[in-house]
């Protein structure tokens, strides 16, 4: 009795002491989710900005400038000779936002004047952006595809996902870092 357990107890060992058998993964991952999304998106930025180029050349007598991070501006009032916001800044600033069909989302009056402390703060990255291009006294109007402002998430409220925007935003203040 006592060697039936003693070889009972050694088949055990013997049985479980085996490697250990991988699983094969039940679904193949594949990308073409990821490649739907790449298509979906260069369709989009495609589409906005052939709109972009309809505004602009409906709006002719301005000239914009392709901004290197990916938006368009004009300055509608220049001031000659002013600094740039440095980062750390404090800026004083009012804008309005604008559909692509120029109609009004948000008035000046909506938003109100607005502070931002120089890439020390979260606004949208196309305004962030433009703010750093303007001086004090200057009045710009940007051409914000969708990605730049809110994206695929929209405010919820009165901006829609993937929706191209036209900010007219006046630079009113630079507090300068101490």
């Amino acid at each position: 009795m006592k060697n039936n357990c003693f070889l009972y107890i050694f088949i055990f060992l013997m049985v479980s002491c085996g490697n250990p058998v991988p699983r094969k993964p039940i679904l193949r991952k594949t990308n073409t989710l990821l490649k739907e999304s790449v298509r979906f998106n260069k369709k989009m930025i495609e589409n906005e900005e052939n709109a972009f180029a309809a505004f602009m050349e409906k709006d002719s007598l301005t000239k914009y400038i392709a901004s290197p991070n990916g938006f368009w501006y004009t300055f509608d009032q220049k001031k000659s000779n002013s600094e740039l916001p440095q980062i750390g800044d404090q800026v004083f600033y009012t804008f309005a936002v604008y559909d692509i069909n120029n109609t009004v989302i948000y008035s000046v009056e909506d938003i109100g004047e607005q502070t931002y402390i120089v890439d020390k703060q979260e606004i949208v990255e196309g305004l962030r952006n433009g703010l750093k291009l303007m001086s004090t006294g200057d009045k710009a109007t940007f051409l914000f595809p969708s990605h730049k402002v809110y994206g695929y998430l929209g405010d919820t409220n009165k901006i829609e996902i993937n929706q191209p925007l036209i900010y007219k935003v006046q630079l009113i203040k630079i507090n300068r870092k101490k």
